[in-house]
């Protein structure tokens, strides 16, 4: 503790990379991605890719998602992002309203839906609200529609992923949003 990156015995191949080293560590723990040994990082291979230092580890979440220019050429590090981390999108797919975004790194999504009361022959409103992880790859704020995946539980209450955030602005949303 105290000492810095470069004392540590951490190379970098510039001062540029250096400054974006430090930007991305920005927790107590050091951050890095787990599918990228520190060899690749040194420049032992060759291999050159869009991103940090020419390496950068992303994949296609599959189902018709496509993944963000930000995923790909980004410098963030999140081991929780869909994208970029260890987390893999299985089960149902959600869609709903940005209620909350005071949290780091998560959202809370409102879904709103029907239910059906036999004795009266009737329906009425009820939510359900949900916490979700949003990479840094998107930006969203309130009244946005994202549509999220389930993966396994991030923490006590998360257990979707944002996949795609559809500005409050646009018409690409289809359906009711008022009843």
């Amino acid at each position: 503790p105290g000492r810095g990156l470069r004392e540590r015995g951490v190379q970098f191949r510039d001062t540029e990379s250096a400054a974006t080293m430090t930007e991305v560590q920005s927790e107590r723990a050091y951050l890095k991605q787990s599918h990228i040994g520190t060899a690749q990082l040194k420049g032992i291979f060759k291999k050159r890719t869009p991103g940090k230092d020419g390496y950068r580890y992303y994949k296609n979440v599959g189902l018709g998602f496509k993944t963000p220019r930000e995923a790909i050429e980004g410098t963030y590090i999140d081991k929780k992002c869909p994208f970029t981390g260890n987390v893999s999108i299985r089960g149902r797919i959600l869609q709903g309203v940005v209620k909350s975004t005071k949290m780091n790194r998560t959202i809370i999504i409102r879904r709103d839906y029907l239910h059906f009361i036999k004795k009266y022959q009737r329906y009425e409103k009820r939510h359900k609200n949900i916490a979700v992880h949003l990479s840094p790859c998107f930006r969203c704020k309130e009244g946005d529609t994202v549509i999220v995946g389930q993966c396994r539980p991030l923490s006590k209450t998360v257990r979707f992923n944002v996949l795609k955030v559809i500005p409050a602005g646009s018409k690409a949303v289809k359906g009711f949003s008022s009843y």
